[in-house]
């Protein structure tokens, strides 16, 4: 598709970028990078193209996850990172919410400041080990003792990429406890609509004029598009040939990595 037409990538001012998946892979010692994705975002920032990094990323401060991604080789600020955590603790706070948190151990300094005295929902994200049966229980106890449950989850993912082949993500433990308390759960992150204004609001561009570009078919691309932006899926990171005959969802372009949309993209400037 990326081959027989490049209309996409006309008329562009900012890039909403996934991270795990396009810019590297996750795993064991932070993971590694993408080939050539280091590069590429050096490309886009001299372009003078705005850049926003789109991401469900749970298992991390925002910091700690800038400080891994420069530490790759990734020129990025905490400012550039778009994350379900900070959008929670704004909701949290509107709502006058007190969570039991079922997240990820690095991420709970995003929730210092959340008064989390005597439960009245539940905030899920990517918990990794701590999603045991006993910490899944406890929520679920939670969930079902509230006159009107309240569940947060911090993304749907249905699994994601590490060096050492796909991972559960926190959609499947989502859908459980939607299930088992007859709840539906209120998604934070991508494919939320209101995610990518944020992170559109953010980038300071419309979305007719932004390009976001991810490997979840779903999340990254349909989401994405929900909110009037073009969207391109990478044949890296979770991508699988399956996603090409998606029955929903068509993205903008195909393209084999985050190098191969700049090299067009910037083409077109």
């Amino acid at each position: 598709m990326a081959e027989r037409s490049r209309d996409w990538a006309r008329a562009v001012r900012g890039l909403l970028l996934d991270v795990s998946g396009v810019l590297y892979d996750s795993g064991a010692g932070g993971g590694v990078p993408i080939a050539g994705s280091a590069e590429a975002v050096r490309r886009i920032k001299a372009s003078g193209l705005k850049l926003q990094l789109c991401t469900n990323e749970t298992q991390a401060s925002r910091e700690n996850f800038v400080k891994k991604l420069r530490a790759m080789g990734f020129d990025i600020s905490v400012a550039q990172v778009t994350a379900p955590a900070p959008a929670a603790c704004r909701l949290l706070r509107e709502r006058g919410l007190r969570p039991h948190l079922l997240v990820h151990d690095d991420l709970l300094p995003e929730f210092a400041e959340i008064d989390k005295t005597n439960p009245n929902c539940v905030v899920l994200g990517d918990a990794a080990e701590n999603f045991t049966y006993a910490n899944l229980n406890e929520a679920f106890r939670l969930l079902i003792g509230m006159e009107k449950p309240v569940l947060i989850s911090l993304g749907k993912g249905r699994y994601y990429k590490e060096t050492d082949g796909l991972k559960l993500d926190v959609g499947a433990y989502m859908k459980a406890l939607e299930y088992a308390c007859d709840v539906q759960a209120e998604v934070v992150g991508k494919p939320a609509k209101r995610f990518f204004e944020s992170a559109l609001a953010e980038l300071g561009v419309p979305p007719e004029q932004a390009i976001m570009i991810g490997d979840d078919i779903v999340s990254d691309v349909g989401g994405a598009q929900q909110c009037g932006m073009r969207a391109l899926q990478v044949r890296t990171g979770k991508y699988r040939p399956s996603d090409e005959n998606h029955p929903e969802v068509k993205p903008d372009a195909y393209v084999n990595n985050l190098a191969e949309a700049v090299d067009i993209i910037l083409q077109q400037l």
